[in-house]
């Protein structure tokens, strides 16, 4: 063979080679439990910074309106993972077909009551007043109850009011009728900034042991894509290095997704990120609050083994 022939060949070797086309991104649909809290923004950085892409993840994002709904959407397979409450784990021991993937954070920092500014002055007025959460059973009906029940009032001592989504509730709120709402602290700190409510308590200093967001997969994903598991926790705790080492394109980030302003998140982010998992590893006092959380909620007869609602299997290893 020739020179100038076997040149030929390798260029045209080259040129296939050069023109072949990368591996598919595997799509995976991740749904927010809803869609304007602080708490999912590590999804959207994520994804703008093209940290899923580079594990070869496409994100379809699709937001709800609380966790039941999420929690539905995944029965249905209508979600391959989704970022969830800790209590929504009581769904896997009544037998939905998901597992917790990832401790997403640990205490309550990113859940507020916010009252009318001549609303109570302390938790300790609260007693038979009327707090707005989002659905019965759920984690603000639980930090509602708690709060009762560490004031010596059962968990009944505040009337718990679900309301659905957030705009009824402020709405109720201004109209006086109701006392109180369970809010994200950007959405508690925006009211307070335009003189329409005051935080009374951050729910992050009554519950301390707690796994406040956990990451879920469905049984369907873990047995057919394990693989796509793993590289969509790898991309996210590296999306939650990239918060921690750039606070200023966090809160731009934030500003675009969740409509709150910069002032706003800036704060947010000040006060969430401590709240964070950096490993994803579930902790087990966490796990005993939120055992005990599934009884008082009457979500389930009895303690669950959580060592089965979850798994650690998919964490990225140092």
């Amino acid at each position: 063979m020739g020179v100038g022939r076997t040149a030929s060949l390798l260029a045209a070797v080259g040129l296939v080679l050069w023109t072949a086309p990368a591996p598919a991104a595997e799509t995976l649909r991740v749904g927010k439990a809803v869609p304007e809290a602080f708490s999912f923004v590590p999804l959207d950085v994520g994804m703008r910074k093209g940290i899923f892409k580079q594990q070869g993840i496409e994100i379809d994002e699709i937001a709800f309106a609380g966790d039941a709904k999420l929690q539905q959407a995944m029965a249905a397979d209508s979600l391959d993972i989704s970022l969830g409450s800790g209590p929504a784990m009581a769904f896997i021991a009544k037998g939905a077909p998901i597992k917790a993937i990832a401790a997403m954070a640990g205490p309550p920092l990113d859940l507020t009551i916010v009252v009318r500014p001549d609303g109570p002055k302390a938790v300790a007025e609260l007693k038979d007043k009327k707090v707005s959460v989002s659905t019965v059973g759920g984690l603000t009906y639980w930090l509602v109850s708690e709060t009762s029940r560490q004031q010596g009032w059962g968990p009944l001592g505040i009337s718990i009011a679900p309301m659905g989504a957030m705009a009824p509730q402020i709405a109720a709120l201004d109209r006086g009728d109701i006392d109180g709402v369970v809010t994200d602290i950007s959405t508690a700190l925006e009211l307070e900034k335009k003189g329409k409510a005051r935080i009374l308590t951050r729910f992050g200093q009554i519950v301390k042991d707690f796994h406040v967001h956990v990451i879920y997969a469905t049984d369907k994903l873990i047995a057919s894509r394990p693989e796509a598991i793993r590289a969509f926790l790898k991309g996210w705790f590296e999306a939650i290095t990239f918060m921690r080492r750039n606070k200023a394109e966090t809160v731009a980030i934030a500003t675009q997704v969740i409509g709150k302003d910069d002032d706003i998140n800036g704060k947010a982010y000040d006060e969430l990120m401590p709240m964070f998992s950096d490993d994803g590893r579930f902790n087990q006092k966490a796990l005993d609050t939120l055992a005990k959380s599934y009884v008082e909620l009457k979500a389930l007869p009895s303690e669950p083994d959580m060592s089965k609602l979850y798994t650690e299997a998919f964490l990225p290893t140092k």
